[in-house]
């Protein structure tokens, strides 16, 4: 117990362990990232043995969660937004099993796409799933959500989706702690079986119990007390605002609201409280971060009630996160501009570090590549993708995590020559094994480049699965053993590896590189730490 200036990620996790957390199950992700890194780092959570150590991709961290909820201890699974495609099998899944112990999922929303390639909303994906959803307007709200939570998960037997957004897991307030509670005894559901197993005859009747389970978590919402009502005299004008777009709306109202507000941050939708707070208003304005996801259902339930404004009429952008100041013109305020980026800063766009060995990978793969006429390189989520940035341009995709390899694949087998691409070691062992897989059982000519730093860089030098074992992995897999070599990125050996790229180009089969050089940044920590 205590008061705490937290990271919203930082609550999330100390609530997590004060509420009895058995394991937390992630792969990192900006901007979920601190979330597992803060356990990791807790002398409580290490002398209660709590699980920490990352997992290899989202999907095996949910599957694992779901493994310690179903020996009855509470289990947390994080993950940034797009993690949760790589872990949506398991995710519908789980929520036709339900759960044992506790278990929570959290999905790091990322507005205007600071450090990802889309910026999906995943109340979509709950919605989806069909179940219970928290989403904290600030980060007191956060810890509660989630110290509370564990015992709501286990109150309706199934698992909770938490949203958080960027500007939530990365700000900092004021939070007071609750007490420590005890872990959780192993124990098995008594009707594991007929939950577990998810045979059609199991699955027919879990899908009815969670169909006739959405009125009990619609009353939890209805009663939440993270729904709230906020009464105004001008019914003009309603607003409902959900999540971290609550703050948004309040920053604009110093001395009270002037109009009604309905704050939403427990789904599924209370639709008692909406029926009720839009019979009041003449119109109703919906401000939340991400997609329009009340709005729309507001339009489909509503029917020829009030005029619903938001992000889908114009109202609010339709992309990127919300301001005060985005709020305030949507009220008709006057928009100060508090939040614009000064002029006078100038935008720095990323950069691969001085030092990089990602650098004489892409200087010397620049040089092979571009004696071929029509050439492609097919690149991954990582450092490395910063490859298309100047001075390189050295990269001509970068979709999702492990694409590099399938997609070069595929242009391989239209016919393209040569055929590249580039993943790193961390986004190998993640989703690559699999495509790398594929390409041997056909022999597909590709040449394909695993960067090896020897840890997960871009999201601040985590563990590699992949560290001291991708020769094994790779040769296991039914890589041909003169068709795998081992690179180190320096200048020195740089003519060195332009003749192996060469020479494995020209081999029409599949061919393993691995430039291997540790982060530098890692480096640096390392020599830090000595010293």
């Amino acid at each position: 117990m205590g008061k705490y200036l937290f990271l919203g990620d930082e609550a999330i996790a100390q609530a997590a362990i004060d509420a009895g957390l058995s394991g937390v199950y992630a792969y990192p992700g900006t901007p979920s990232t601190e979330i597992t890194e803060y356990i990791q780092a807790s002398t409580v959570a290490n002398g209660r043995g709590v699980h920490s150590r990352w997992s290899v991709n989202e999907k095996t961290a949910l599957e694992a969660a779901l493994g310690m909820s179903y020996a009855g201890k509470r289990a947390l699974c994080c993950m940034k937004h797009v993690g949760l495609n790589v872990a949506a099998d398991c995710f519908m899944n789980a929520a036709m099993s339900g759960i044992n112990g506790g278990l929570i999922i959290v999905t790091a929303d990322d507005p205007s796409m600071h450090s990802s390639q889309n910026e999906q909303d995943n109340r979509m994906f709950g919605n989806f799933a069909m179940i219970p959803m928290l989403e904290p307007s600030n980060q007191q709200e956060a810890y509660d959500m989630v110290y509370d939570g564990f015992d709501l998960s286990e109150k309706l037997g199934y698992p909770l989706l938490l949203r958080i957004t960027t500007r939530m897991a990365h700000s900092r307030a004021g939070v007071e702690a609750r007490p420590l509670k005890m872990q959780r005894p192993l124990s098995f559901p008594a009707d594991g079986r007929q939950r577990f197993i998810l045979l059609p005859a199991n699955a027919r009747r879990r899908f009815r119990a969670l169909l006739k389970a959405q009125d009990a978590f619609t009353a939890e919402s209805e009663t939440s007390p993270y729904n709230a009502f906020f009464d105004a005299q001008d019914k003009g004008l309603g607003i409902i605002a959900t999540g971290i777009a609550f703050n948004y709306v309040s920053e604009n109202y110093p001395s009270g609201f002037e109009h009604p507000v309905l704050k939403i941050c427990q789904y599924p939708l209370p639709r008692k409280q909406v029926e009720q707070f839009a019979s009041m208003c003449s119109e109703i304005l919906v401000v939340e971060e991400g997609f329009p996801v009340v709005e729309e259902q507001l339009k489909g339930f509503l029917g020829t009630g009030p005029v619903v404004h938001g992000r889908l009429d114009g109202t609010l952008p339709r992309d990127g996160e919300l301001t005060p100041d985005i709020v305030a013109k949507a009220l008709g305020k006057e928009n100060a501009a508090c939040y614009a980026v000064p002029q006078i800063v100038t935008p720095r766009p990323p950069a691969l570090c001085t030092g990089c060995g990602h650098r004489d990978v892409y200087d010397a793969l620049n040089e092979v590549a571009g004696s071929y006429e029509g050439a492609k390189v097919f690149s991954d989520i990582g450092c490395y993708t910063l490859g298309a940035m100047p001075p390189f341009h050295a990269i001509d995709s970068c979709i999702d995590m492990g694409a590099s390899i399938t997609m070069a694949k595929g242009a391989a087998d239209a016919g393209l020559f040569p055929s590249i691409c580039v993943i790193g070691d961390s986004t190998f062992t993640h989703s690559g094994m699999t495509g790398l897989l594929d390409c041997v059982n056909e022999k597909t000519p590709v040449t394909i480049i695993i960067s090896d730093n020897e840890t997960t860089a871009m999201t601040g030098g985590q563990d590699s699965a992949g560290t001291g074992r991708l020769e094994a992995i790779c040769l296991g897999l039914g890589v041909e053993p003169e068709h795998l070599h081992v690179m180190i990125p320096l200048k020195k050996n740089y003519e060195d590896m332009k003749r192996v790229i060469r020479q494995e180009i020209e081999y029409r089969g599949v061919s393993v590189l691995i430039p291997r050089r540790e982060c530098i940044q890692t480096l640096k920590r390392k020599h830090s730490t000595k010293k």
